[in-house]
């Protein structure tokens, strides 16, 4: 037996686990320190009423021979919420069948598995910085990276450029950890690219619904012309808080062919063999999510967490601390101050203000110098960190 020697390229450890064990070993040291975490992107507010009562409802349903359910149709996700789904696309203005969308246990998840589809030895352009996840997903398969790189002086958003080119492109909008959004015309000259190379657009659409500006697109099928070059990837942990219950989903349009070969049936081929679906009770919890009722409250919701990012967002105004971010997604972008490294600034934060971020060289090359706060923090934590910022 072999090892997949692939892994050996790898960073010994994940981003979030050496926050982790920084922070760790400074409350063991420190016990009395009142830490606040805004560092690792998980939310803090609890569940819609309208998706518990719809979960607690699709627990009672189990305790009944009549009403019990086992797996769902095939893994892919039972109709109802798949319908769900669709009805919240067709309010943006794009048109899904319901079997192009494909529920998952999360973006994070299908991310790194929808890679089983394509070649061994793709080339993937990525950008620089993003989310680890891709590098590391890319990395294990053996596949080429190329990065593209995001500057403070293209807005972290990277642009084809003449000579590039690859197989796989990822995109998110809004980013993670950047929170710069990619506008309309932006999208399309990514998809007139892909479509020009053959190449496939994986379009990471998790922050989607901190999109306040109307102008600017929330799927990356509202550009004309993605329905042959794109795949959309998408999560419920933050449009609904589900980090701790785990649902998402994936969209393939019937038109994206590659080698004479649908996506669509390929990824539905992948994933009714190795995955076995979303609990039941999982997806009426989700289904609830994209009802009128379950909307208000999601997005009552991530009207408060806009509105953390909004007093994070004014104190580093006043401090003169330049930024990204904050506006349409839940991460400030701050360059640390006084030149420092991101690293450097994250252990001052730590020790002297007993704030957590996350550094920015963790999400790539381009990050050294920064640091990335979330919004996801209680208004009380906020708050208390700003005033520490400010002091």
């Amino acid at each position: 037996m072999k090892i997949n020697e692939n892994f050996n390229n790898l960073k010994a450890s994940y981003l979030f686990r050496d926050i982790a064990q920084k922070v760790n070993a400074y409350k063991s040291a420190n016990p009395a320190a009142n830490v606040i975490r805004l560092g690792i992107g998980d939310v803090t507010l609890p569940l819609a009423g309208a998706v518990v009562e719809a979960m607690l409802k699709a627990t009672a349903e189990l305790g009944i021979a009549q009403t019990f359910r086992g797996y769902d149709d095939g893994g892919v996700g039972y109709d109802f919420l798949r319908d769900a789904i669709a009805g919240y696309y067709a309010a943006k203005g794009v048109t899904l069948g319901t079997d192009e969308i494909v529920v998952s246990d999360g973006a994070k998840s299908d991310l790194g598995n929808i890679l089983g589809i394509f070649a061994a030895g793709s080339t993937a352009l990525i950008p620089d910085p993003v989310y680890p996840a891709y590098v590391d997903t890319n990395t294990m398969d053996g596949n080429k990276i190329v990065f593209m790189n995001g500057f403070a002086d293209n807005g972290f958003l990277p642009m084809p450029t003449d000579g590039l080119t690859g197989d796989i492109i990822y995109l998110c909008s809004p980013n993670n950890p950047t929170g710069a959004v990619y506008t309309r015309e932006q999208l399309k000259t990514w998809v007139d690219y892909a479509n020009k190379i053959g190449a496939v657009i994986l379009f990471d659409a998790a922050y989607e619904a901190f999109i306040t500006d109307e102008t600017l697109p929330r799927s990356i099928f509202e550009i004309d012309g993605a329905r042959t070059c794109a795949i959309e990837i998408c999560s419920l942990s933050k449009l609904a808080g589900f980090t701790g219950v785990r649902a998402g989903y994936t969209i393939v349009p019937k038109e994206l062919e590659r080698g004479g070969a649908s996506l669509l049936a390929l990824w539905r081929r992948r994933q009714t063999t190795k995955f076995n679906g979303v609990s039941y009770i999982t997806q009426r919890g989700a289904e609830a999510v994209f009802s009128p009722e379950g909307l208000t409250q999601c997005r009552a919701n991530i009207a408060y967490y806009l509105e953390n990012a909004k007093i994070i967002g004014g104190v580093l105004d006043k401090l003169g601390i330049r930024y990204f971010g904050g506006e349409n997604a839940p991460y400030i972008w701050l360059q640390a101050p006084d030149n420092r490294d991101s690293w450097e600034y994250f252990d001052y934060l730590l020790n002297e203000k007993n704030i957590v971020g996350t550094p920015g060289s963790g999400f790539g090359a381009n990050g050294a110098g920064y640091l990335r706060l979330t919004a996801f923090g209680s208004r009380e934590n906020v708050l208390e960190a700003v005033t520490r910022l400010q002091a």
